[in-house]
C-alpha cells in the first residue's frame, strides 16, 4: 500500500528517541516509527519536507532534517513560534507523535556526481542544508570540494554544534562559520559578519561548481547578486521556499505563487525557475 495514495492525511504514528537542545528556543527531534514494517519501507529523497504533528494541537511544516543514507528514524530541527511548535517543544523522549510524508521535489543530487558543492545557509535553514551536506558526505568519494558558509545573528544561535565541530575537523570539507556584528563570544574563533559578506570574501570558484542557499529572505536577496557576481548561472544555484508551505498536498493554496504551487512544483527551485515567478514569492 502506498500511503500517501491510499489516504495522504494518515500519519505515521512516532516515537521521540531524542531531544537535543541546538540554540535557544531551537531543537531537533530523533523519531523513530512505531510500527518497524513501516520503518523498513519508508523512503524519501533530499530536500523533500513532511508535516509534523502533535496530537490536539495541529501539524506544521518542516524539512526532513536527516539524510536519505541513515535509515530507520527521520529528524526534524524547528523554532517553538507557535501552538504546533509548542506543542512540539513540550513533548519528552519516549512519547508519540505524527509524521505524514514525504512530500515535495528533491534535490538532484545525482546530477551533482564529480561537480563541487557550495552551500550557504543562514539561522535555522541550516537543517534544509543538513540532509543534503551528510547526504553528500556519506557518499563522499562522489562529489569534489565541498565548501559550507554558514551565519547566525549570535554564537549561541548557531544549530548542530556538535556538527558543525565535526565538520571543521574534516579535512575534506571547508567550513566558514560567521556571526552578526555584535553576536561574537570573547572566545569565538569564526568571523564576524553578514552571510553574504562572507561569502564575497570566501570568493568560492564557480567553475564546474552547483550552489546551495537556504536562509532568511533577506540572506538570500543579498546572497545571490554575490553569486552572480562570482560567476555562478542561474541554473547552478538552488534553494528551498519551504517556510511559504501548511497542507503539503496542494489543497489549501497557501503556497501559491504565480501558476505554481510550492509544495507540488517544490519546494526545491533553481534561480533561473524562481526569476520567472512573481516578486511576491
Amino acid at each position: 500500500m502506498d500511503r500517501l495514495i491510499d489516504n495522504p492525511y494518515l500519519p505515521y504514528v512516532m516515537t521521540v528517541e531524542r531531544i537535543t537542545q541546538e540554540a535557544p528556543g531551537v531543537k531537533t527531534l530523533r523519531l523513530r516509527f512505531k510500527n518497524p514494517e513501516e520503518a523498513e519501507n519508508f523512503q524519501f529523497r533530499a530536500g523533500q519536507f513532511a508535516e509534523y504533528s502533535a496530537f490536539g494541537e495541529g501539524e506544521c511544516t518542516f524539512c526532513i532534517a536527516s539524510p536519505p543514507t541513515r535509515k530507520g528514524y527521520v529528524e526534524c530541527t524547528f523554532r517553538q513560534a507557535g501552538r504546533v511548535t509548542s506543542g512540539l517543544s513540550r513533548l519528552e523522549e519516549g512519547q508519540e507523535m505524527g509524521f505524514r510524508g514525504p512530500f515535495g521535489n528533491t534535490f538532484p543530487i545525482e546530477e551533482w556526481k564529480g561537480k563541487n558543492l557550495l552551500f550557504v545557509a543562514g539561522g535555522i535553514a541550516l537543517p534544509p542544508m543538513r540532509c543534503v551536506i551528510w547526504n553528500v558526505l556519506d557518499r563522499r568519494k562522489e562529489f569534489g570540494n565541498v565548501t559550507i558558509i554558514y551565519g547566525a545573528k549570535s554564537v549561541a544561535d548557531l544549530v548542530y554544534k556538535d556538527e558543525l565541530k565535526e565538520w571543521d575537523e574534516r579535512p575534506d570539507v571547508q567550513l566558514y562559520t560567521t556571526v552578526d556584528p555584535g553576536g561574537e563570544t570573547p572566545d569565538w574563533k569564526g568571523k564576524v559578519g553578514f552571510t553574504p559578506a562572507v561569502l564575497e570574501q570566501v570568493a568560492p570558484s564557480a567553475e564546474n561548481t552547483v550552489a546551495i542557499v537556504c536562509g532568511p529572505p533577506v540572506m538570500i536577496k543579498f546572497s545571490f547578486p554575490v553569486l552572480e557576481k562570482l560567476g555562478f548561472r542561474d541554473d547552478a544555484i538552488f534553494t528551498t521556499l519551504e517556510n511559504r508551505m501548511k497542507c503539503g498536498i496542494g489543497k489549501c493554496g497557501r503556497c501559491n505563487v504565480g501558476k505554481l504551487y510550492v509544495c507540488k512544483d517544490g519546494p526545491v527551485f533553481t534561480k533561473a525557475q524562481l526569476n520567472g515567478l512573481p516578486p511576491e514569492y
